[in-house]
């Protein structure tokens, strides 16, 4: 239960507190929470909540995990500030309030759950602060899951609903805090959303039998979301195989108090829900993204719209190909099973020709990326030095700076052969070519940004790589909350591709290679590599 502690041998456990802010003094354009723990009277920042716009009351469903110590006296300060620019530096955005108290009076309070006054502007009202701690339980299950939705209710005078959904888990005293929100759908009435991973324990604590909210809001851009309506479910229920328990009635209790013949707000369905019983942490596992014919799947091969894979190789290829003159590109999957006799491979074409792995555009990469979904069973683990040094072999070939060679990775998985990739990148940072790595789905991608060697230089047995050749970024970081596909992969190629004409000419001085006389138009090749 949530409002006793279990209390380890060591005297500690592990809390989740989250929070939400009421009558804020401004009309926010949006806003960041920030929470420091003490040490010897001094306060180091700890965390930081997402942005939220456009509100007075936000509800954050980012949450800060403690270790609660019952004989500790443990001093939390939270911050309040109104975000005007992208900037992490909190001195430059507005502050509006802070509140001072400790994690056991949180703990403490009535139903763990804890209301106090923001303060620090002197005559002014600056709000309230509302946190709730709850323990955390040992369940360490992960459920991937995805809805739709059908007939849902036309809110927008000039076009449909922009729809999307929040889930709320219940608190023992009745409350409920948010744990997720899916991405906008414009202008749709019957809206698939994209699948998501969360952990079972941030939608029930591991209780599978406790209550699920789930609400349906119109996007509107002012934040002013009109609601459609809701449902509730559980964990157990939507576990369950396709049947009746997965599809839901979306209720407005207005209008159902006003309209004597009100049926629904239109139905949500759960389209797929997969668990996985424990996380796969670290290099050592084999990693399974599923069938792709299957929603769960990060290759889901949508009717409706691209996956991520698919968006992030379109949103980078097609600027890259200008630069190339035949646009005939190489391209490779790893980590799966071939046909016919099941053998793994980390460095196949996907074209499945050997002699000749070239594709025709990248409209002709997403051709062979797509077929070969259909042949090959996909299959752990994540290797990526194979890849790596198959391009560096033929970048090898040709040092005199007539051409330079990118390579994009796109995985959805931790890095398996760590030590082997470091000692591959070393290597390729001699020669001429860059590497780009696009991290998509909810994995933890901290050895990626190892391999990017922005603060700290990539190092195998003793060796620094000559150059900063890596630039990783994860693909969530980029989804636009709008669900502009457009928009998303914009922003996407603007940042993976900034750092590529520094690499490019960090080796040419290297080398002392000189510019050469303009050559005929057509004649610069990025990334043209043949039968590597």
């Amino acid at each position: 239960k949530s409002s006793t502690l279990r209390i380890t041998e060591a005297g500690g456990a592990t809390v989740e507190c989250f929070g939400s802010c009421h009558n804020m003094l401004l009309q926010l354009i949006c806003m960041v929470l920030t929470v420091s723990l003490s040490v010897f009277l001094s306060f180091f920042q700890f965390g930081r909540t997402e942005v939220i716009d456009n509100t007075l009351n936000p509800d954050f469903v980012r949450k800060f995990v403690l270790d609660f110590f019952f004989e500790e006296k443990q001093n939390l300060r939270f911050d309040v500030y109104n975000v005007d620019t992208r900037s992490s530096n909190l001195s430059k955005h507005d502050f509006l309030g802070q509140m001072f108290c400790t994690l056991g009076e949180i703990i403490g309070s009535t139903g763990s759950r804890l209301e106090r006054t923001l303060s620090g502007i002197p005559g002014k009202k600056c709000g309230t602060i509302i946190f709730t701690a709850e323990e955390l339980s040992n369940c360490r299950d992960i459920a991937t899951m995805q809805f739709c939705a059908n007939k849902l209710d036309k809110k927008d005078f000039f076009g449909k609903s922009d729809p999307f959904l929040v889930f709320y888990r219940s608190n023992e005293d009745g409350t409920f805090t948010i744990c997720h929100k899916t991405e906008v759908i414009k202008n749709n009435l019957n809206p698939v959303w994209q699948p998501f991973t969360i952990p079972v324990r941030a939608l029930c604590n591991g209780d599978y039998d406790r209550t699920v909210k789930v609400d349906v809001y119109d996007w509107d851009r002012d934040g002013s979301h009109d609601f459609i309506g809701e449902f509730t479910t559980s964990y157990r229920e939507l576990s369950r195989g396709q049947s009746q328990f997965n599809v839901y009635e979306v209720l407005n209790p207005k209008k159902k108090g006003k309209k004597k013949k009100y049926v629904n707000s239109g139905t949500v369905r759960r389209v797929e829900c997969v668990c996985v019983l424990q996380y796969l942490l670290g290099g050592g596992g084999c990693f399974f993204p599923g069938n792709p014919s299957q929603p769960t799947s990060l290759h889901y091969m949508s009717p409706y719209q691209m996956n991520a894979y698919a968006m992030a190789l379109k949103a980078v290829g097609e600027i890259i190909q200008d630069y190339d003159s035949d646009k005939l590109f190489p391209a490779y999957g790893f980590g799966a099973k071939l046909p016919p006799d099941g053998k793994i491979s980390h460095a196949f074409p996907l074209n499945s020709n050997t002699e000749n792995p070239n594709c025709v555009g990248i409209e002709g990469v997403l051709e062979a990326y797509f077929q070969s979904l259909r042949t090959v069973q996909l299959y752990g683990p994540t290797n990526f030095a194979p890849v790596i040094n198959q391009v560096a072999r033929c970048a090898a070939e040709i040092t005199d700076g007539s051409q330079y060679f990118v390579l994009l990775m796109i995985t959805d998985g931790v890095i398996s052969d760590m030590a082997q990739t470091k000692e591959a990148v070393v290597n390729a940072a001699a020669l001429p070519m860059s590497i780009i790595i696009v991290g998509v789905g909810p994995a933890e991608f901290d050895a990626m940004e190892e391999l990017d060697g922005d603060e700290v230089r990539v190092s195998s047995r003793g060796r620094l790589a000559e150059r900063d050749i890596v630039q990783f970024v994860p693909f969530r970081d980029y989804i636009d909350r709008s669900g502009n596909q457009v928009l998303s992969m914009a922003r996407l190629a603007k940042d993976v591709l900034a750092e590529i004409p520094d690499q490019l000419l960090s080796f040419m001085k290297s080398r002392g290679i000189e510019p050469q006389p303009p050559l005929p138009p057509g004649t610069l090749h990025f990334n043209n590599i043949r039968r590597c």
